[in-house]
């Protein structure tokens, strides 16, 4: 657990976070700007998702309210488990407030303590300006382009970018 100066606190989550998680994920999969699940998703899916095979899941709150989320996991097996794979969520109404900036603090961290030698993010939707913008800041280097790789509901078929970062 971490807490930051703005009073945000990074903590494992439990089942017991699961409708709150819910509640931080459903406004972002159903506008379908940022990650690559249907937008349609149900609940037990999209929390499917989040907690699978691997993945450790955190939550950032702030006054008990859970207002964001991340999972860590390694991003491939074998030789290539020295390198994480992060997944984070703000929930929309608390955007601006250092939610992302604490997770991705806080993950960084938490990879270097796990043993990762790095960090990667495969799919960073390239109109999601503010979490590339992020990402640069924490040290992440955009190493490759994916033309058109994304479906963005009201942009059409736009760039992504695989970010990559050694701990």
């Amino acid at each position: 657990m971490s807490v930051s100066p703005q009073g945000i606190r990074v903590r494992a989550a439990t089942e017991a976070d699961d409708p709150a998680i819910w509640k931080v994920l459903e406004p972002v999969l159903r506008a379908g700007e940022t990650y690559a699940l249907p937008r349609d998703i149900s609940p037990p899916d999209a929390l499917a998702y989040w907690r699978g095979p691997g993945r450790e899941v955190f939550v950032a709150e702030i006054d008990g309210e859970v207002l964001g989320t991340y999972y860590i996991v390694p991003n491939a097996a074998g030789g290539g488990a020295h390198v994480c794979n992060c997944g984070y969520v703000t929930a929309p109404w608390a955007m601006g407030r250092g939610l992302a900036r604490a997770m991705c603090a806080h993950s960084l961290a938490h990879a270097r303590a796990s043993g990762y030698r790095a960090m990667q993010f495969n799919l960073v939707v390239s109109t999601n300006e503010r979490a590339v913008k992020l990402w640069q800041r924490f040290g992440f280097a955009i190493v490759g382009r994916l033309p058109g790789a994304f479906e963005h509901p009201r942009q059409g078929f736009v760039d992504a970018f695989v970010m990559y970062r050694k701990l």
